[in-house]
């Protein structure tokens, strides 16, 4: 097996720069065609979007604003570039917000993965992901058959029969949720049966270190990945486990909560993802989910940007004195006094009273005009707290609610 999926994995920061100044015009171009898109890229000019700079001026999509246009549009919402009868699936996710999949290509492109965790011909992958509704399952399954592997379909659930199935079939390779692994392989152990899994592929929840130290002192390598079912794969491990390598399929920017405003490299912000998927355009597309670019290259040899994985929600939006704060409304703060770095709402209790505190990351600044912004925006009264910059923690998080709720 080769150590690479395709030649994409090692181009060049030049080479990748260049068929990115090719593929991104004709994908916003793609998606102005589109019904979904009204009001969003009027205007652009998408020969003149080359680059993830000028994509950074774009306006984010929200997956809410998708969810509004199926219900008033189609099933679909107008954002793909063919009618749901065309497609050879259509899942469900909670909303309910319905997703596109193709049958064939790798469409969501979780070969690479797969291939990077070894997963290849000779391989019986025993497919532990839901096919009931939600993506995953056919998600792994189209993965696992663009590298040659045979599938079993399990699902979840019903374990005896899946420690039973492993071992009559002789399943190498286990796909699923981080943990599932672990009840199989407890259920085996106290049936007395031996399985031949040595590699793991996983995703939908945290793999936490101890677990991934369990399957090796087993004999299994466990990778993890970072998909969704909106964009396919976006992220994925490799056998050198330093951060995530961001798909070759996606563009991958980090981004402070509640804007599109691309942060420093490093710092924790929100995935926003744009696809070159032409079936399903999605340019801009806010994850809700949080991380950080990663500096250098991975040693593994694969060259695009890594990232450090999933590291938490966006969404911070807390009720504070019956009012509601949201993220976009201190990112509004911020815009409004150039001078701060960064800021934070903290809600707190003092006695049985709700308590704000605005923390601003600045060199100095009038803490009275912060205050009266604060009150403009949120219509709350808060505390000013101005601290120097850098005291602010690096965790993306522009409200931090700690207040007890025992």
């Amino acid at each position: 097996m080769s150590d690479y999926f395709d030649d994409l994995e090692t181009r060049s920061a030049d080479e990748r720069t260049d068929d990115l100044s090719r593929a991104l015009p004709k994908q916003i171009a793609r998606a102005q065609g589109l019904p979904g898109y009204a009001g969003l890229l009027d205007g652009v000019d998408a020969a003149a979007v080359t680059s993830i700079e000028a994509l950074a001026a774009l306006p984010v999509l929200r997956k809410s604003e998708i969810g509004k246009a199926q219900a008033a549009v189609s099933p679909l919402g107008g954002f793909a570039a063919r009618p749901a009868h065309e497609f050879g699936h259509i899942f469900q996710s909670p909303g309910p917000i319905y997703e596109p999949g193709g049958i064939g290509d790798d469409w969501w492109r979780i070969g690479r993965f797969l291939h990077a965790a070894g997963v290849g011909k000779g391989d019986i992958v025993q497919n532990c992901f839901s096919y009931h509704l939600t993506p995953a399952g056919m998600i792994f399954e189209n993965g696992a058959r663009a590298v040659g592997a045979a599938v079993v379909p399990a699902g979840v659930g019903q374990t005896e029969l899946q420690v039973r199935a492993a071992a009559d079939i002789g399943t190498t390779a286990y796909a699923g949720t981080p943990d599932f692994l672990k009840v199989i392989l407890d259920k085996a152990d106290e049936m007395g049966t031996e399985l031949s899994i040595t590699k793991a592929t996983v995703g939908g929840g945290a793999l936490f270190p101890s677990l991934r130290q369990a399957y090796a002192d087993r004999g299994i390598t466990c990778l993890q990945n970072y998909a969704t079912a909106d964009l396919g794969n976006i992220a994925y491990e490799t056998p050198a486990q330093e951060g995530m390598i961001v798909d070759e399929g996606v563009i991958v920017e980090i981004v402070r909560p509640g804007t599109g405003d691309p942060v420093a490299p490093g710092e924790v912000g929100e995935v926003v993802v744009t696809t070159l998927n032409p079936d399903y355009p999605l340019i801009r597309f806010a994850t809700g989910d949080l991380s950080a670019v990663m500096e250098g290259q991975s040693p593994c040899g694969r060259t695009n940007t890594r990232i450090k994985g999933w590291m938490g929600r966006a969404d911070q939006t807390t009720k504070i004195k019956g009012m509601f704060v949201r993220p976009e409304q201190v990112a509004d703060f911020v815009a409004k006094h150039p001078e701060i770095a960064r800021a934070r709402v903290v809600a707190s209790r003092e006695g049985e009273a709700d308590v704000m505190t605005v923390k601003v990351e600045t060199t100095g600044g009038d803490a009275d005009a912060y205050g009266r912004t604060i009150s403009e925006i949120l219509k709350l009264k808060g505390q000013i707290e101005i601290v120097p910059p850098g005291q602010l923690p690096n965790d993306g998080k522009v409200i931090e609610d700690i207040r007890s709720y025992d």
